[in-house]
């Protein structure tokens, strides 16, 4: 007689076919099953099969986990914290109080919820959420003192966004990218993203004549973050981090109130864009577009290292055969793309990027990304109407601490994986050296380049290219990007070379 371990390979197909048709909801097993809670949060990256452009529904085609309310509340932190800045920084030039800050980003929270439930919990569950440009925040005076118009720039964004996606031209970046470029990028934004935490919490510090206090929360923050990580519970770090940072803070007199009364924002576009209400601005005409032409260029040039290095965090983060459920990088450009062009016309300050405070939580919580976005449109809408969660969000030990064990610090660690084996050094060297010459995007574009062409790197990986992709993409990359950032004057040293940017 034969048992059933002496089953035929034909049989052992079969069988496996028979499985592979199953559905979401007929592979998944409760959580008593599994020896770990790990176990079972991979199980169930294994077994989702996300639909494009169909119909993801919750319980059926995923489901809610107690670890989804992790990324959704970084995303929210890093939301409120990222629209703020960049209402801020236009509201400055344009003489703008800090009334019109605050409605813009409750406006804003309430415009992204729905493109939130609409593509990332609902049509294309493997699009990370869009969030916002943090690297276009230093350019906003340039592009305001050259008359440059936000809505015009938002729109041109989403037209070169949905030109690059449906071109499929944001994957084929990064297929070109190396593990050490894409390490050493890695750990750029890492360490400088930590770097520039740790001195703004110094510096609140001093504002408010209690230095002690960042050092003590830094340091608390440091241990419990070793012990979650010696405990396996790192996603755990965001919520008892801020728990912490906060409760430290306060303890010791730091100063804090709730000043954000409920409230819902003028949800009027004609309002926003009126000449007496709003921006103030009024339509942008044919001069605005061209004005912010080169910007908008750049910053869709700048996306592909930004979602590169999401997708990749998020790969190593997840076990093996999760294929389906990983970050698509031209999915999350198209709705990218389509939120930006409906945010600008509505009147938002937004400009879109990955969401990287919700996806690098997500990943180190081992989470699809579909559970949490709906839950972070949620947070988003409970934040905007009932205002103090916002005043709480933008709390220098909370916010400081959430996006360094949230963000950066995984950043780096996740680097750091990416540079220890083969001859990836070389390339991150690079890397970290001409991103901190100009920018991360120059960084990428430069070392992208001299790693395909052999001269750094891994001399095998170069010569299996084709001549296209050794050196015609990436040249013509670093050509384009180099010559919009001359021309807008963001090389060091050089002048715009044109001269209404010129400062």
């Amino acid at each position: 007689m034969h048992n059933a371990s002496n089953a035929t390979p034909e049989q052992e197909s079969t069988s496996q076919k028979s499985i592979e048709q199953l559905n979401y909801a007929q592979k998944h097993k409760p959580s008593s099953e599994f020896d770990t809670r790990e176990e079972y949060l991979e199980h169930e990256l294994q077994i989702m099969a996300p639909k494009r452009w169909r119909p993801n529904l919750p319980f059926k085609d995923y489901r809610f986990e107690i670890e989804d309310t992790i990324p959704a509340m970084a995303a929210t932190i890093g939301k409120i914290v990222m629209v703020g800045a960049i209402a801020a920084t236009f509201a400055g030039p344009l003489g703008l109080d800090d009334g019109f800050i605050l409605e813009n980003v409750r406006y804003e929270l309430l415009i992204v919820s729905i493109f939130i439930v609409l593509f990332s919990g609902f049509l294309l569950p493997t699009a990370n959420l869009a969030g916002t440009h943090g690297p276009l925040i230093p350019l906003i005076p340039i592009v305001v003192a050259a008359g440059g118009h936000p809505m015009a720039f938002g729109l041109l964004i989403g037209a070169f966004g949905l030109i690059l996606a449906i071109s499929k031209g944001g994957s084929r970046l990064a297929n070109l990218t190396s593990k050490g470029v894409c390490g050493g990028l890695l750990l750029y934004l890492g360490f400088v993203g930590t770097i520039s935490q740790v001195k703004k919490l110094l510096s609140w510090g001093d504002d408010i004549g209690m230095s002690h206090i960042p050092f003590i929360v830094i340091i608390s923050t440091i241990i419990l973050y070793a012990l979650l990580e010696h405990w396996r519970k790192r996603w755990l770090a965001v919520p008892l981090s801020c728990l912490l940072g906060g409760s430290l803070a306060f303890a010791m007199g730091a100063p804090f109130e709730f000043m954000t009364s409920p409230g819902l924002p003028n949800l009027n576009p004609m309002y926003w864009w009126g000449e007496d209400t709003g921006w103030m601005l009024g339509m942008p005409t044919i001069e605005n577009f061209v004005v912010v032409l080169p910007f908008a260029i750049l910053a869709v040039a700048m996306w592909s290292p930004d979602f590169l290095g999401h997708q990749v965090f998020q790969k190593i983060s997840y076990p093996e055969r999760t294929e389906k459920v990983q970050m698509n990088i031209d999915d999350t450009m198209t709705t990218a793309s389509i939120r930006q062009v409906f945010g600008s016309l509505l009147g938002g300050s937004n400009f879109t990027s990955s969401w990287g405070t919700y996806l690098i939580p997500a990943a180190i919580a081992k989470r699809p990304i579909p559970a949490g976005a709906l839950l972070t449109a949620l947070f988003c809408v409970i934040a905007a109407i009932w205002g103090y969660p916002m005043d709480l969000a933008i709390w220098q030990p909370v916010l400081c601490v959430a996006l360094i064990v949230g963000v950066f610090i995984p950043l780096l660690e996740a680097g750091m994986e990416m540079t220890r084996e083969g001859k990836t050094t070389q390339s991150a060297a690079i890397v970290v050296f001409a991103s901190a010459l100009v920018n991360p995007a120059f960084g990428w574009s430069i070392t992208m380049l001299l790693d395909n062409l052999g001269l750094i790197g891994c001399k095998e990986r170069s010569s299996e290219l084709s001549k296209m992709n050794r050196w015609i993409i990436p040249g013509i990359m670093f050509v384009v990007l180099t010559t919009v950032m001359a021309a807008v004057g963001m090389l060091p040293g050089i002048p715009a070379l044109i001269s209404s940017f010129r400062q």
